[in-house]
């Protein structure tokens, strides 16, 4: 058990790594005050050993990091050699239209099941679930959501979050306020969104306040909703300080989606990308795959000598767990099946 107090805040940035092993330069720059963060991908996974041994790495580098991964199902899933093969959520729409008891139980154990086989990786969380709606427009979400309505991807996603909970682990919530009706990919691209913003409010808002009790962290999307403000909603004072603090009442930890994203471009530099997060509201900016922006932010947030953020610590892993005994319980053991005979419907 983990208890946050006993360890600084974290700083402000999370960052990436090249590969399977710490390198010399990155043990240095882990050892950073301004550094909070790291998240890593499929290129950092070779086992489940290797990945632990990596993990723990980090943290004698500076206790107080954050380890985050996207671990969510379908296609995004980092570790799936040697972890169960998640289903894309959105299998669970079409239980949920069936057999509703069965499909909470399903989302529930999902839930319980991949946080608990990221904790026993040691990791502190994954960034997970999507509250974004399928509207059958943006390729990018498509069946990552848990379904096509807002009662649907609440009821469900809530059920998620709460297998989560009890394995130990924070939930993040992504991405605010809705990313499911823009057909650009803000990976590579400038989504802009342009319906109004009370379609948006009866819309995609209503998965995030109908999980408000279930989220500790929201991840904004690098959209434009062009009807709101002209900045994409991770720059936006608006959509995080007016609707998602304010008008929410969200108390939770704010993540900025990766500021290297071509999504985040509009926003100019990297500096200026990283002003433009901190001062909407993001507690944590993560600048990914491009180790010399994260360098350039490293440097501006020291001249910024920016705070560490006692917020973060809420993110922290309240449990660890043993890989072997965990695949031989029978909770684990139980909700694999049930997943496995899920995902045969994928």
């Amino acid at each position: 058990m983990n208890h946050s107090s006993e360890l600084m805040a974290p700083g402000v940035l999370m960052l990436d790594l090249e590969g399977l092993a710490l390198t010399a330069k990155e043990q240095e720059l882990l050892g950073h005050p301004q550094v909070g963060g790291v998240i890593l991908f499929a290129r950092n996974y070779a086992n489940p050993q290797q990945v632990r041994e990596l993990n723990e790495a980090i943290r004698a580098c500076n206790p107080a990091l954050l380890i985050g991964v996207d671990q969510e199902g379908g296609r995004v899933q980092r570790l799936r050699e040697s972890y169960t093969r998640l289903p894309p959520m959105g299998v669970f729409a079409g239980l949920l239209r069936e057999e509703p008891a069965k499909a909470l139980l399903c989302a529930r154990e999902c839930g319980w099941l991949m946080a608990a086989e990221m904790l026993s990786a040691g990791f502190d969380f994954s960034f997970a679930p999507v509250l974004d709606l399928n509207a059958g427009i943006s390729a990018v979400i498509g069946n990552r959501a848990f379904g096509s309505t807002p009662g649907e991807v609440a009821a469900l996603a809530n059920a998620f979050m709460q297998g989560m909970h009890a394995a130990g682990m924070a939930t993040t919530g992504k991405h605010f306020p809705g990313h499911g009706s823009v057909g650009a990919d803000s990976h590579t691209d400038i989504p802009i969104d342009t319906r109004s913003l009370q379609t948006i409010r009866d819309q995609d808002l209503q998965p995030f306040s109908a999980c408000l009790g279930q989220l500790d962290a929201v991840m904004p999307a690098h959209v434009i909703y062009s009807q709101a403000d002209s900045r994409c909603a991770g720059f936006s004072p608006f959509w995080l300080q007016t609707v998602l603090r304010g008008e929410l009442g969200f108390d939770g930890v704010i993540f900025s989606d990766d500021l290297a994203m071509a999504g985040a471009a509009a926003a100019g530099d990297i500096e200026a990308r990283v002003d433009a997060a901190i001062q909407a509201g993001c507690d944590m900016v993560l600048v990914c795959n491009d180790r010399a922006m994260a360098l350039a932010a490293l440097q501006h947030l020291e001249q910024r000598s920016e705070p560490a953020n006692p917020r973060l610590a809420r993110m922290r892993r309240q449990q660890d767990f043993d890989r072997e005994i965990l695949m031989n319980s029978e909770r684990w053991l139980m909700a694999r099946d049930m997943i496995q005979a899920l995902g045969s419907n994928a």
